[in-house]
């Protein structure tokens, strides 16, 4: 038997031992060293030959991945781990750390239970770093943390064991400071990285060592002594003794948890349905024979298999051949195929069960996010993906030839499907295609993943894409339905500020507020009692709030007002973007008490007449979407860096100094972040390190404004100028 196959035969015998199997993501700052650590831990599993470890990057097996040098997707593989005598299945995943991708690491997130946290040790903890640790916490994953680079340390930087010492304290104790402030509170104890008990490991991914406390004791290897052995240029030897897949994988097997143990915390956090209930009891204890329910994570497409879902299984078992019922989208499908990952092939099995990370071919209109249960047990949806940031960059797409048109349109749903991240916009009158992302090498990305699939495509220069909101109070107004018969009165007003900001970070969940429960979250941002208590209605990050009392068949019209106010949110009245950060409050209303006379065609009007008009009252504006730019460079090419980043309209929020490097945080608007790239290299001649993270809307300055509405409008084809109040209030 070869030893691939030997392989694949342990694989399929610990998929049903969830005692003794680990899910776990690496997540780090872009260029911290992930990859490659990741083909490392695969050579020690005996997947990849040791001597390609690290050049060979296993997991880009994606062409643009390879040649732009950075992971872009997230990738899967198993392998298995022997420890204390025992064999552990160890399921990976490989997560991007370039901010446009951070959609990948939202959903991988969602599919592990543990997390290894890489930092490089020259950089120490990067804004990055944060974002995908906050991202793992968030979601109730455990972290341990390997230090990476230290070789760098020792042989560029010439630092003594003290010096060490002192720079690994600093990066733990960051590290544990965002653990403590992010981590479930019952768990944060136990979670903190902690070098005395080995969830901490220092070494270098490149090189293939690592070393931590239980691992010291073993071999009596000391710092001093790995200091020795980096002078004298030995890392092969210390390889050798103190092997990286051995350390690391040994570290995840003792102190990130198995599904058994992690689903009884995790499941009452990402599933809202009844606990006590069969399914509830099922995903808690793990049982492989209780009710099923697989959380889709990721969807790709695959030439021969067609549509592809990666997800976990966190109750039952998915066996091929079955039907399954797809909860979001209320359809039925038949699995053909199901099985675990090996790298960049699958393995197919006839069944997988709970714990494990499953792929599955056959589930026809799954998407991310989505949850699988089956046919006779219909369970509660998982929890919805929350991403941290929003796609903020446009472009339009179009066919070279016009015979691609119809190709175009469905390629461009299937790329939609595999990254949910971005927005595709199909607009059949005007033929026009727009795909929005997170930034330009997102999109970048994107057109290439449309060519290869067979359609040339020509792509516009980038869009910015803004969001309309207020800077005044008006009402209240009055807004009237075509026969005159219904009148509402709105006012409206700026979300406050606390409020708003909870909603951008995703602290508050948004939809239609049923109970009274939400009252006090509102309440907790600053909202007082008496509206906490009547929000109807949370549509991108504004509010409908019902301050009338007793009026006749408000119930009624209710959905259709809410209908009413939605549609109007996704379409502003200055430059037809979507609003956010408002607060409609409905004081008044007089109906007809005639149902025919009430109804939609009435009622929508109306109600997008009020709000468009007490909008154009109440001083309209632009949000322009902002990035935060951290910038890495030696002292000399500061003023240069600053200039550039002053030049763009942006502002420096922060400047820290570390020997001769300085670190300059800043806030830059993203209409004016194109070409940053090629422009900071030669401000900083090659030698600066950057990095960005989106960072919410801001308003746009008054004396932009003007030009901006223009310019937004005469692109889509409206008149020159929004109109006035008065169109809408006649």
């Amino acid at each position: 038997m070869s030893r691939r196959s030997k392989m694949i035969e342990k694989i399929k015998d610990l998929m049903y031992k969830p005692d003794q199997i680990r899910n776990i993501g690496i997540v780090a700052h872009i260029d911290h060293g992930k990859t490659t650590l990741s083909d490392n831990l695969l050579a020690g599993a005996g997947m990849i030959s040791e001597d390609l470890a690290g050049d060979q990057r296993f997991l880009d097996f994606d062409e643009q991945e390879q040649a732009r040098g950075i992971t872009i997707d997230a990738a899967n593989v198993s392998m298995v781990h022997e420890f204390k005598g025992q064999e552990y299945l160890i399921n990976l995943i490989d997560t991007p750390g370039h901010v446009d991708f951070g959609g990948d690491v939202t959903r991988a997130m969602r599919a592990v239970d543990g997390s290894v946290v890489v930092v490089c040790a020259v950089e120490g903890v990067m804004p990055q770093t944060e974002t995908v640790l906050r991202q793992s916490l968030k979601e109730h994953v455990k972290p341990v943390l390997f230090i990476n680079k230290v070789d760098r340390l020792i042989n560029e930087l010439k630092l003594t064991p003290e010096e060490l010492q002192n720079r690994f304290v600093k990066i733990i104790a960051e590290v544990n400071k965002l653990i403590k402030n992010m981590a479930p509170e019952d768990k944060v104890d136990e979670w903190k990285a902690d070098v005395a008990n080995g969830s901490v490991a220092f070494g270098s991914a490149y090189h293939n060592w690592a070393i931590n406390v239980p691992m010291m004791q073993k071999t009596g290897i000391t710092f001093k002594d790995i200091i020795d052995y980096c002078n004298e240029d030995k890392q092969k030897e210390l390889a050798k003794k103190v092997p990286i897949s051995k350390v690391l994988l040994s570290m995840v097997v003792e102190h990130l948890p198995s599904p058994k143990e992690s689903q009884e915390y995790r499941v009452p956090h990402i599933w809202d349905g009844d606990l006590e209930s069969p399914e509830g009891k099922g995903m808690i204890s793990c049982d492989p024979n209780g009710p099923l329910a697989v959380m889709v994570t990721n969807v790709s497409v695959d030439k021969h298999a067609g549509e592809i879902a990666t997800g976990r299984v966190y109750g039952g078992t998915i066996s091929k051949g079955t039907e399954v019922y797809l909860v979001g989208s209320h359809s039925k499908s038949r699995v053909q195929q199901v099985g675990v990952y090996f790298g960049p092939e699958r393995v197919n099995t006839d069944d997988v069960p709970v714990g494990n990370i499953v792929y599955i071919a056959g589930a026809r209109g799954a998407i991310a996010g989505e949850t699988i249960c089956s046919p006779d047990t219909h369970i509660v949806e998982f929890e919805g993906l929350d991403h941290i940031s929003e796609p903020v960059v446009t472009v339009a797409v179009e066919a070279k030839n016009t015979k691609d048109l119809p190709k175009l349109i469905e390629v461009l749903r299937q790329v939609a499907k595999e990254d949910p991240t971005i927005k595709v916009e199909i607009n059949e009158e005007t033929g026009e295609h727009l795909v929005s992302g997170m930034g330009e090498l997102h999109l970048e990305v994107i057109s290439y993943r449309i060519n290869e699939k067979g359609v040339e495509i020509t792509t516009s220069e980038p869009i910015v894409v803004y969001r309309e909101t207020v800077a005044g109070k008006a009402g209240p107004v009055e807004g009237k339905s075509p026969n005159k018969h219904n009148r509402f009165y709105l006012e409206v007003e700026p979300m406050e500020p606390e409020l708003f900001a909870a909603y951008q970070a995703g602290d508050l969940k948004e939809g239609r507020v049923k109970g009274k429960e939400a009252a006090n979250d509102f309440m907790e941002y600053g909202m007082e009692k008496e509206e906490a208590r009547r929000v109807w209605d949370v549509y991108s990050k504004s509010m409908f709030i019902n301050m009338t009392r007793g009026i006749q068949y408000l119930d009624e019209v209710k959905e259709l007002l809410l209908e009413g106010f939605e549609s109007a949110m996704d379409k502003g009245p200055i430059a037809d973007e979507i609003c956010m950060g408002l607060k409609f409050k409905l004081v008044d209303a007089k109906l007809h008490e005639d149902a025919v006379h009430r109804g939609p065609a009435q009622v929508l009007p109306a109600i997008r007449k009020a709000v468009y008009g007490s909008m154009m009252l109440a001083k309209p504006t632009l949000l322009e979407p902002m990035q935060k730019v951290f910038i890495n460079v030696p002292q000399d090419y500061m003023g240069s860096c600053t200039r550039e980043v002053q030049n763009r309209r942006g502002t420096i929020v922060d400047m820290q100094q570390h020997n001769d490097m300085v670190t300059i945080e800043s806030k830059v608007p993203v209409a004016e972040m194109f070409g940053f790239a090629g422009d900071i290299r030669s401000a900083a001649e090659g030698r600066c390190l950057w990095s960005t993270e989106n960072s919410g809307f801001e308003r746009l300055p008054n004396e932009l404004q003007r030009n901006i509405i223009k310019e937004i409008r005469q692109r889509k084809g409206l008149s020159e100028e929004p109109y006035g109040p008065d169109h809408y209030l006649e």
